[in-house]
């Protein structure tokens, strides 16, 4: 078929239908979410861990961000509810928009971790993976935040999310 085929009032109503549906697309950010569940900001019981060890390679220490801790909070809540542990989650994510979307200063770093049961549990996870370790040594950080989320939907399993920032 072609336009043609179609009388203009109904070409008119498809192509509206059309840009409406772009539109909708083009508008369609990462979503902030707003956790649910059992969550709670681990910011405090974490930098001593990370400020030892960056004092230990001659770096400066990190100091509480509140935007990296809520934007820690919000991916914590992001995997709890989707009871998976990765960085992106549904199409259209990005940690870029979302770190931008939360104010956090660029440029920044997330670690993720799932299943510990404390702090310290999940700062030895991160110490020990070459690549979450390189993000906590991160020279030109200067801000964390840290969460935790356990959601009953997911079996009430603890995801952390780490956002180290330079703000």
């Amino acid at each position: 078929m072609h336009d043609n085929d179609f009388p203009a009032s109904r070409r008119n109503f498809l192509r509206a239908g059309a840009v409406l549906s772009l539109g909708a697309l083009a508008s369609c950010g990462t979503p902030k979410v707003v956790p649910s569940g059992n969550g709670s900001d681990q910011t405090d019981a974490t930098l001593g861990y990370i400020n030892d060890l960056r004092k230990q390679k001659g770096l400066k220490p990190l100091v509480r961000d509140p935007a990296a801790a809520q934007a820690a909070l919000s991916q914590a809540g992001r995997m709890a509810k989707a009871g998976k542990m990765s960085h992106l989650i549904g199409m259209g994510d990005s940690f870029l928009e979302r770190m931008k979307g939360g104010g956090v200063a660029l440029p920044a770093a997330e670690n993720i971790a799932m299943g510990q049961d404390s702090a310290e549990k999940a700062y030895a996870a991160w110490f020990h993976s070459p690549k979450h370790l390189e993000n906590m040594l991160g020279p030109n950080y200067s801000g964390l935040g840290v969460a935790v989320m356990r959601n009953p939907a997911s079996g009430n399993r603890p995801y952390w999310a780490m956002v180290l920032s330079t703000g």
